[in-house]
């Protein structure tokens, strides 16, 4: 089966890929991880104007959604791309908050996150919250419901340098006592696949490139034939989750789309690692540009669901349809 985008869809992708070629995005990306928000909340700011954020709140919260569809199109470029920030975090929050039995907290909340004048991160109970530190929305899910969380803790390391996590303030508003947290989940693996497929796709760009160029006894490493079975197994990988991505996107099921997570996240994780070895010791240096979608392949692969939590989805949802 292939999925193909319409016009408005490739217009959509080519319209971000544009606009984010020009951001000069690791750049943006270093700063962020510095602590430096200035310039990640300009780019939010650009990407918000785009409607990237508003396809997941309702048209009755001043969005254009729900469209999981055009989301996924909009986060391969933002993964693509390396985008720091809370992107994922405010895409689920967007969708528990427009479940919310009590329609107050969606009316106060959505249509801000609609447009991009605040952002937001979601933490399950205990866990830390991606870029709390730069949130201006914090939700906390915890034993008693959903929390609108008063604050952060310390910043603390992570896998990739610019998802700064941080525990919440416990307390604050109580916004709902029954949150559809299984509804939020699944925006989050949406869009957290849509963004590693992304990351995928701009390591096989960047290593295709760099083996072209890079010589060894005088000819271009790409021409080896080891070299070009490993490109053409990543290759391979990413284009086997690319239809189930989208296909999980019109469906929307839970298994689909936990399929969907674990085999772009694996794809670009395989990626990843064909790319360091095939970079050599240059790989390895955090100064390189590749080093940025290293990181982030690694942190999307557990991100919202391990492997086998993902496989497990799978396996429970093919059982229930049998």
């Amino acid at each position: 089966m292939r999925f193909l985008l319409d016009p408005q869809q490739r217009a959509f992708a080519d319209s971000l890929d544009a606009m984010l070629s020009a951001a000069d995005t690791p750049s943006v990306v270093r700063d962020w991880s510095r602590g430096d928000h200035g310039g990640g909340r300009a780019l939010w700011s650009r990407i918000a104007k785009a409607g990237v954020f508003a396809l997941a709140v309702p048209e009755a919260y001043e969005g254009m959604g729900p469209r999981p569809v055009e989301l996924a199109v909009g986060f391969v470029e933002l993964g693509r791309h390396a985008v720091p920030g809370p992107l994922v975090e405010t895409v689920a929050a967007a969708a528990l908050l427009a479940e919310l039995a009590d329609p107050l907290p969606a009316g106060r909340l959505l249509p801000s996150l609609a447009s991009g004048e605040t952002s937001a991160t979601l933490a399950l109970d205990g866990a830390y919250a991606l870029d709390g530190d730069a949130a201006t929305t914090r939700l906390a899910l915890t034993a008693d419901g959903l929390r609108l969380a008063p604050g952060h803790g310390p910043v603390r390391a992570s896998l990739d340098p610019a998802r700064r996590l941080t525990p919440l303030t416990p307390g604050g508003e109580l916004l709902s006592t029954a949150p559809p947290v299984a509804h939020a989940l699944l925006w989050a693996r949406l869009a957290t696949a849509a963004q590693a497929l992304g990351v995928g796709l701009a390591l096989l760009d960047r290593t295709v490139a760099y083996v072209r160029q890079r010589t060894q006894f005088g000819v271009p490493v790409g021409s080896f034939q080891a070299v070009k079975h490993r490109l053409a197994d990543a290759k391979i990988a990413l284009e086997f989750a690319r239809p189930l991505l989208f296909g999980a996107a019109l469906t929307m099921a839970p298994a689909d789309v936990a399929a969907a997570k674990v085999t772009a996240c694996e794809a670009a994780y395989a990626t990843a690692r064909t790319a360091l070895q095939l970079h050599g010791a240059i790989g390895y240096t955090a100064e390189y540009d590749l080093s940025l979608w290293l990181a982030k392949a690694r942190a999307l692969r557990t991100a919202w669901g391990t492997p086998a939590e993902c496989r497990a989805e799978v396996l429970s949802g093919g059982a229930r349809r049998r």
